[in-house]
């Protein structure tokens, strides 16, 4: 048998040929375009699997941002937040993150608050000064405000004056008045209720003072006249030594005089009472002219030669009971020895016997004695010679 024709040996060794081996220097460049495109496709993988979208809400304006953060805290890092102590966070600081979560972040913003007088600085939220007004709890119906209730607050913050309505009573001319205001001061909140103080009027509390809820204030209507008067000054009585005159004298050498000076007093009605009066002007017509008087400094002798050797204790117990300040029952005699006014001050004494020193005394006895004897103490005047 022929062999088969070269064609048909060449179609049957078609199929089963096996693909002559690759050089290697070929492989070598293959292989890290593999590896590249193998990584590629397990890192996207692990991309899509940690993005998250998230709404983040920033003082009322949201938007919806991609993120890998796992916290809230890291999300505030990677938008460059800084959150202070009176800021809010919601969710709070370290809350984990999932994708379609929402963060609202609101900032603190201060407000130097004067409430009904009372100024203060405090902190808020809200944006707009009606927000803040809630936020904090000022009942704002009636309300004066120093700012609208739509004005926005800034992140700086701003001054707001409120002053709630409050109730007052009013006492006037016999009546009551009851009114609500917001005034600032009683005289204005006076003028609301048609009151307005005329001439010297005035309140039971100072007019410009901030009027309080639930307070009542008297209207004080007030009349008068002046009234001039003239009064007397009294003189003051200047001292000093004289060594001329003995201890216990004293000598009126120059008389003082009274001054004279016109006072006006403001006489007023209260509400029909009347006042004590009030002085309000004076005026020096005369000064006073002092008294001078001269004060003895020289040792007062005790010694009266002649009667010196007498019972002198005796007469005086007798007469007074020894007592230098003794004084009889009419008031016309005084002191040890029962001396008149008139005797005394003959002797050399000065004032009321009663009111000088014993030694004295005793020594103006002895001197009434060596001009007269026992005579002027008729009954007890045996015992000077025991």
């Amino acid at each position: 048998m022929s062999p088969p024709p070269s064609g048909h040996r060449a179609g049957r060794g078609r199929g089963r040929r096996r693909r002559a081996p690759e050089n290697p220097a070929q492989l070598r460049r293959l292989l890290p375009r593999a590896l590249v495109v193998a990584f590629l496709a397990g890192g996207t993988t692990a991309f899509v699997a940690h993005d998250k979208a998230v709404k983040l809400s920033v003082d009322g304006d949201p938007r919806t941002l991609h993120t890998f953060a796992d916290d809230v805290d890291e999300l505030l890092a990677d938008q460059d937040l800084a959150v202070g102590d009176h800021d809010i966070v919601a969710p709070a600081p370290g809350t984990g993150l999932a994708s379609g979560d929402q963060v609202v972040v609101r900032h603190g913003r201060p407000v130097m608050l004067t409430l009904d007088g009372q100024r203060r600085q405090v902190w808020t939220t809200a944006d707009t000064v009606a927000g803040a007004l809630h936020q904090l709890g000022v009942r704002a119906e009636g309300a004066y405000l120093s700012a609208a209730r739509s004005q926005p607050i800034g992140r700086h913050g701003l001054e707001l004056a409120v002053r709630t309505e409050r109730a007052l009573v009013f006492v006037a001319d016999g009546r009551e008045y009851h009114i609500r205001t917001n005034a600032a001061t009683v005289r204005e909140a006076l003028a609301e209720a048609g009151l307005a103080l005329r001439d010297h009027d005035t309140t039971s509390v100072p007019p410009d003072s901030f009027p309080r809820e639930g307070q009542t204030v008297s209207v004080l209507r007030i009349s008068g006249t002046t009234e001039v008067r003239e009064e007397t000054v009294p003189f003051r009585t200047v001292k000093r030594p004289d060594p001329n005159l003995t201890v216990g004298t004293e000598a009126v050498v120059r008389p003082g005089v009274p001054g004279v000076r016109r006072v006006t007093y403001r006489l007023e009605t209260v509400n029909g009472v009347r006042r004590k009066p009030r002085k309000i002007a004076v005026e020096t017509v005369r000064r006073p002219r002092p008294q001078i008087v001269h004060v003895g400094t020289r040792a007062l002798p005790t010694s009266v030669r002649g009667a010196d050797q007498l019972a002198w204790e005796a007469l005086a117990q007798c007469e007074a009971g020894g007592r230098p300040d003794a004084v009889d029952a009419s008031g016309t005699y005084g002191g040890l020895y029962q001396f008149d006014v008139g005797t005394w001050q003959r002797l050399g004494g000065s004032g009321r016997p009663q009111d000088a020193p014993a030694d004295e005394q005793t020594y103006r006895a002895k001197k009434l004695y060596l001009t007269r004897g026992a005579s002027p103490w008729p009954v007890c005047g045996r015992k000077l010679h025991g």
